[in-house]
């Protein structure tokens, strides 16, 4: 059985959209550039109007 993604949330939180997806950008490159195969990165809008960057762990 395939077991759900484990997440871990950047630690800040963003006003606009555009902060939150400058931040993904800059994750998804240093894993393009590195040598492990990237996570998946998602913007989350929070109850609040303000947005977190979050992406995921594997360990396998």
């Amino acid at each position: 059985m395939k077991q759900p993604p484990k997440w871990i949330y950047y630690s800040k939180v963003f006003y606009s959209k555009f902060q939150a997806g400058c931040v993904k950008a800059k994750i998804e490159d240093n894993w393009i550039n590195g040598h492990e195969i990237g996570p998946i990165v998602e913007i989350k809008r929070l109850k609040s109007k303000r947005y977190v960057v979050r992406y995921t762990y594997d360990e396998s």
